[in-house]
């Protein structure tokens, strides 16, 4: 079922096995234009068309295969309409065993779906089909920025700007004129607050508490999970989050997110948690300078090759994290490297909140297509591939 990704909705990947160490599940053969459907866990929603080039091959048990009779349906709209969420909650209620939830073939064949004729059919699928590939095109840029970010940043922090001569370091090369200090020697450090907040949901509490969930790999804060902890007089100096602060996750129960490093500038009071240390540099690096070089770090690998991390409980406390190794050029470069890695996360984030509203779009015409709610013939597409995502829409 891995093979089948749930937010592209596609299968991306295949194994080749002989008949003789194949999986017991490996059963089911399928046809181009089949729509597969998994039955273990369904709400996650693994559902894919058998592409051309799968014609023939097998899947495993675990999916329901859905063929169209081609007289009665397009094998494009039984794909779409398996998405709608009627079908969902239908095949949802069907579900049995508390640990590992299931439902059987016949409990997704059994769920209803509207049947326009064949040729309306067709065009409901052609525009959800223009949508789709739309949104699928926008997650292959971003994905591509993404690499193209982690290529620059490898980059930059090994050869510089100035294509002068490399120095070896305990981290790899670095430019020969940059300098080094510890993080503790370039930047106050600072924990968080003490504080359970796990049940800390009411605003009249005070103030806004960032943990590690708020933070993500990326760079982000996302703010979806809200907490709030009431400051002491005696330590909000201390805990007040200022604009440029630079936030670092250093327990984690993940290796992967140990190091995760956000930059804050939200407007507001905000604090943080015991879980988060707060950088706030002196001169000789920017903030953002400092934000990206943690970042590089991190996905440099330099975090999880250490010691003091390990699968079961990833640390790297305050006085570990004053050892950070710092390498950095004057103020100018800083200013440069920033100025680039922004400029990409900028490219990163126009693709996604494209992506983002292509795929509003594609739930809410899918359910209004597929009802009846709106005709083919009364939509304009033309404004899909607009530059701007605020402006992606489409014009009944």
């Amino acid at each position: 079922m891995s093979a089948v990704s749930r937010d592209e909705l596609r299968i991306v990947s295949e194994a080749t096995y002989s008949a003789g160490n194949a999986p017991s599940r490996a059963r089911k053969i399928v046809e181009a234009g089949d729509t597969i459907f998994a039955t273990i866990r369904p709400t996650l929603r693994r559902i894919a068309q058998i592409p051309e080039s799968l014609d023939g091959e097998i899947v495993s048990t675990a999916f329901c295969v859905l063929r169209p009779d081609r007289h009665a349906i397009d094998a494009d709209f039984l794909y779409f309409a398996t998405q709608l969420e009627s079908v969902m909650e239908g095949i949802a209620a069907m579900e049995s065993g508390a640990s590992y939830p299931a439902v059987r073939d016949v409990d997704v064949l059994d769920q209803v779906i509207p049947l326009p004729p064949l040729p309306e059919q067709r065009e409901i699928a052609a525009v959800l089909n223009t949508i789709r590939t739309a949104s699928l095109h926008q997650a292959q840029c971003e994905a591509n920025a993404t690499a193209l970010k982690r290529a620059a940043m490898r980059t930059l922090f090994t050869r510089g700007l100035r294509g002068e001569a490399q120095k070896e370091t305990g981290i790899g090369p670095v430019p020969e004129s940059w300098l080094y200090s510890r993080l503790g020697d370039l930047a106050e450090i600072a924990y968080g607050a003490q504080a359970a907040v796990a049940n800390a949901t009411d605003p009249a509490i005070g103030t806004l508490i960032l943990t590690n969930v708020n933070l993500d790999l990326e760079g982000h804060i996302n703010l979806e999970k809200r907490r709030y902890y009431k400051i002491p007089e005696a330590q909000r100096e201390r805990l007040s989050l200022r604009k440029g602060d630079v936030l670092f996750n250093w327990r984690s129960g993940s290796t992967n997110h140990v190091g995760k490093t956000v930059l804050f500038d939200l407007d507001g009071e905000y604090t943080y948690s015991s879980f988060i240390l707060r950088f706030r540099p002196h001169r000789l690096v920017s903030n953002k300078y400092l934000f990206r070089w943690l970042t590089y770090l991190r996905t440099s690998g330099f975090f999880t090759s250490q010691r003091n991390v390990s699968s079961i409980n990833s640390v790297y406390n305050a006085s570990l994290s004053a050892t950070i190794p710092v390498w950095f050029p004057d103020a100018e470069q800083q200013s440069e490297f920033v100025s680039t890695l922004d400029a990409i996360d900028r490219k990163i984030d126009l693709h996604r909140r494209k992506r983002v509203v292509l795929d509003e779009l594609f739930k809410a015409l899918l359910h209004k297509l597929m009802t009846g709610e709106i005709r083919v013939g009364d939509l304009d597409l033309s404004r899909i591939e607009e530059r701007d995502p605020a402006t992606t829409q489409v014009s009944e």
